[in-house]
């Protein structure tokens, strides 16, 4: 059968705002590629309203239904935090492939339970750190790898927006902090520059009166004094961008977790335009939710189990970073003591 024709046939797990996005971007690529079937939220209605603005043919009011769905070949999981493991464990005890919005899970002991069994089930499991799949980390990948930077000395990375209204975010039983949230992206910028673990963790941080991070500065140590500063903050806006230096020059991520623009290593701007949809979305520059989407159809129609872009052991290294950091800075969840 002709690879071009098979539909990648998708089911959205909560009708939030993130999964809004996704369809959106889904809603860019060719239908005969990928198709939405179903949508799954705990309140029927809100179901139903997400189904007929993105001319879904299926609304459920449980993610069980969806998980049983005989139609579906793969579940986008938008849900918050918390709710990750349980659910992505549901869908793939149903023979489902998974994309999971980050943080793929709470720590790294349920993220290793959950890619042990995605393994086991011979499922497709991926971490949706889309950001790798943008054609600027795509074209910074290669300039590094082809030596145009040199070695990789440093890597600086922010993202700080104002959070402060946000309650999944001030919340510790929601899974809250931005540790898991923002820090994630400057994490996994940093292990995309440098491709091996950190040999020290240096944090310090801010929480709220739930005990949650709200501002965070963690500076990842590497081999030969090498090292990545990560800044993090639900507290305020700032220049959220990502530098990239090595021994031969610099590039710039301009808004780095989903960059459309970057600043080469010559000084000039280099664009890649996304595509409009019918739909605005929630979230800057979410059409390019696409392009983990594609990379999804891609591996799965090659029979891999993880894309080599966001791989198990990356979900599991950014986990442990994770856990270190908010070890150091005193948060822990429920999760933690279970």
């Amino acid at each position: 059968m002709n690879n071009m024709t098979i539909a990648l046939r998708w089911g959205i797990v909560t009708a939030g705002k993130i999964s809004h996005d996704f369809c959106v971007a889904l809603s860019t690529l060719p239908f005969d590629e990928h198709q939405i079937v179903a949508v799954a939220a705990r309140d029927k209605q809100r179901a139903e309203e997400f189904a007929r603005k993105h001319e879904i043919p299926n609304a459920f009011d449980s993610y069980s239904e969806l998980a049983e769905c005989k139609d579906i070949d793969i579940a986008y999981v938008g849900a918050l935090n918390p709710q990750h493991f349980e659910i992505c464990m549901m869908m793939l005890k149903n023979g489902k492939h998974v994309l999971c919005e980050k943080p793929l899970c709470m720590n790294h002991k349920q993220t290793k339970k959950l890619i042990q069994y995605a393994e086991m089930k011979k499922l497709f499991l991926m971490e949706a750190v889309w950001s790798r799949f943008f054609p600027a980390y795509q074209y910074l990948r290669k300039q590094i790898n082809t030596g145009v930077l040199g070695e990789i000395k440093e890597v600086n990375a922010s993202f700080c927006v104002d959070l402060k209204h946000v309650e999944r975010l001030q919340k510790k039983d929601l899974g809250g902090g931005t540790c898991l949230d923002l820090g994630i992206y400057t994490i996994q910028c940093a292990q995309w520059a440098f491709q091996e673990p950190p040999q020290q963790i240096i944090a310090k941080g801010t929480l709220n009166s739930d005990g949650v991070d709200v501002e965070v500065i963690a500076e990842l140590c590497y081999s030969g004094n090498r090292k990545a500063i990560c800044h993090f903050s639900g507290e305020r806006l700032l220049d959220n961008n990502a530098v990239i230096k090595g021994t031969k020059g610099e590039i710039t991520l301009l808004q780095f977790w989903s960059p459309t623009k970057i600043i080469d290593i010559d000084g000039k701007e280099k664009e890649w335009v996304l595509p409009k949809a019918k739909h605005s979305t929630n979230f800057p520059n979410s059409e390019g939710l696409r392009y983990e989407a594609e990379e999804s159809r891609r591996c799965i129609l090659d029979g891999k189990l993880q894309s080599e872009h966001v791989s198990h052991n990356d979900s599991l290294l950014f986990a442990q970073i994770e856990d270190e950091i908010r070890a150091q800075l005193g948060v822990t969840y429920k999760e933690d003591k279970e």
